[in-house]
């Protein structure tokens, strides 16, 4: 349960609109395949899913359809799909793990619509956790800055308490905690991994 609830803050999952209804209707250019609507013959014209990436087809496929068949990708809020999420933290782990690499080599290979900047914030996270515990002691100011960073954080994680609250219990909303934190520490790795890598290999599974 805990993991499908990461998905639904901004400020946790980052796309809550591709989970729940978020309203107003509205244009986007990048969106998951599992609640992706096509015509067949869009589909036909830009020559479907021929891409070697795993996940990460669907962001290639939005390509082509703004940028090869020039036509637009409508999000409808009452347009509802439901899915199974992954059962368990290594699973979700996994899944989050390689939305990031694939985003991070797609910043490099396909910047329109990866090359932004909510994808980096989980790396520059990671990267401020990691060093700054050994930064803090060399300075005052700079223990300071760390301390700050940690209660930035903490505001972002009871935001993301707020907006889970919003569909499920106190308990369910504060139990995904632990999801959330790592899940942001291994997609900003994750994410860095892609963004150093010359060539990509799809990863399939569950």
């Amino acid at each position: 349960m805990c993991p499908a609830r990461f998905f639904l803050s901004v400020t946790s999952g980052g796309f809550p609109e591709r989970y729940i209804s978020c309203p107003p209707r509205r244009s986007v250019d990048d969106w998951p395949s599992v609640n992706l609507i096509v015509r067949k013959s869009v589909y036909s014209l830009i020559g479907g899913f021929d891409s070697d990436y795993w996940p990460g087809e669907d962001t290639l496929f939005c390509l082509k359809i703004i940028k090869q068949a020039k036509l637009k990708i409508l999000y409808v809020p009452n347009l509802v799909v439901w899915h199974h999420r992954r059962s368990g933290l290594r699973k979700h782990l996994r899944q989050i793990g390689n939305y990031g690499k694939h985003r991070g080599y797609f910043v490099k290979n396909y910047p329109e619509t990866s090359y932004r900047i909510k994808y980096y914030i989980p790396t520059l996270w990671l990267v401020f956790v990691l060093s700054g515990a050994t930064l803090s002691s060399v300075s005052p100011w700079l223990g300071w800055t760390y301390l700050a960073g940690w209660v930035a954080y903490l505001i972002a994680l009871i935001f993301s308490w707020k907006e889970i609250m919003r569909f499920e219990s106190k308990t369910i909303a504060i139990c995904a905690t632990p999801y959330i934190f790592l899940s942001h520490l291994w997609y900003g790795g994750k994410f860095l991994e892609g963004l150093l890598s010359s060539k990509l290999k799809k990863s399939l599974g569950r």
